[in-house]
């Protein structure tokens, strides 16, 4: 028993190490960004003052000079929108590493402080039952890491796609106002570029909406979600995909359909993402009293065993996303299977109980 508490104690020791050091790193990049956004923030302040005078002079002013300036207002608004970017980039990785780091350090001082890292039947024969919280804490580690970079995906997604938009729409907006008197043909074809920009980016923020959290999960049930979810899915990747739907569609408690879709959406992710796959095949099953989901793919594998051993330290990040799936669907009585090879492809296997949890 002693043993396996020191090996934890330096798991984590080892980790919070790593962290701290990742985030004294993280900290002189944000140190250095913050000084390009000052620096941007000035250069937009003072285009801006020389637009005012360009627009208290425009018939005087040659035109090429007006658009060069213009040219320039945009390029630095552009800049400074990624520098602001990056820097909430490193900022919310600071945010996530801090949280871990506080984690990991009530962890240590919980184990330190002398509760037991084994199952009861493996201590020293006492009758009051110790928490086991050793594979259980790593688990609860990896779950709210998961979490975070979620967040942090999700929050690059808006980044890079509605607000960029939103502030390529007002550049736009600026340039049709001072062309509406001077230019009304340009106007008006500013005026279409920016409808058109608007609806792409409208089905952007649709497909965000949908991928976050799609409404028809609540309206009509996880199967049409699916379905849904499979052929925008075929239409966006070149990848060849079909759904195989069997047993009885209906509706299932909430939480339930939400874990289902979030498994099949991950995995799919996971096979576009790093297997390279060309064919994609998800068969979703309804019967009796549970349900049962296989996503499989023809793209190149991993090592699947490794996955689901006590040495994480190499796993990458398809295998740390399979495993975290795994532990939360064992949470409510769940499992999930993994047949992976180089060469044949990836077959991922999830169930769910449609009764009460078996926990």
């Amino acid at each position: 028993m002693s043993d396996s508490k020191d090996q934890l104690v330096d798991t984590i020791t080892q980790e919070m190490k790593r962290i701290k050091e990742k985030l004294s790193e993280i900290k002189g990049q944000i140190d250095q960004t913050q000084l390009v956004v000052d620096r941007e923030q000035q250069r937009n302040a003072d285009i801006a003052t020389e637009l005012r005078t360009i627009q208290d002079n425009i018939e005087t002013v040659p035109r090429q000079d007006i658009r060069a300036k213009y040219d320039d207002a945009i390029d630095a608004r552009f800049r400074l929108t990624t520098m602001r970017g990056q820097l909430e980039k490193f900022q919310a990785n600071k945010d996530m590493l801090e949280k871990q780091q506080a984690l990991l350090g009530q962890l240590l001082n919980l184990i330190q402080g002398g509760i037991d890292v084994l199952p009861s039947n493996q201590s020293n024969g006492n009758d009051v039952q110790a928490p086991i919280i050793g594979k259980a804490s790593v688990n609860i580690v990896r779950i709210v890491q998961a979490q975070e970079e979620e967040k942090l995906r999700l929050a690059r997604l808006m980044h890079d796609g509605p607000a960029q938009s939103l502030t390529n729409f007002i550049l736009q907006t600026e340039i049709c106002q001072r062309l509406f008197d001077r230019d009304p043909a340009r106007a008006a074809e500013e005026l279409g570029n920016l409808k058109t920009t608007a609806s792409v980016t409208f089905q952007k923020v649709r497909d965000f909406i949908f991928d976050l959290r799609p409404m028809m999960l609540d309206d009509l049930g996880v199967v049409p979600t699916v379905r849904r979810f499979v052929d925008s899915f075929k239409d966006k990747n070149d990848i060849e995909t079909r759904l195989e739907f069997m047993g009885e569609e209906r509706r299932l408690e909430s939480y339930r359909e939400v874990m289902l879709f979030r498994g099949i959406q991950e995995m799919m992710g996971n096979s576009r993402d790093y297997a390279n796959a060309t064919e994609l095949l998800v068969r979703l099953e309804i019967t009796g009293d549970r349900v049962r989901v296989d996503v499989e793919d023809n793209g190149r594998g991993f090592d699947a065993q490794a996955a689901f051993t006590n040495d994480e330290t190499h796993l990458d990040p398809r295998a740390q996303s399979i495993l975290t799936l795994k532990e939360k669907y064992e949470l409510v009585g769940g499992s999930l299977s993994v047949n992976s090879s180089e060469t044949d492809g990836t077959r991922v296997h999830m169930e769910l109980p449609i009764g009460d949890d078996e926990i």
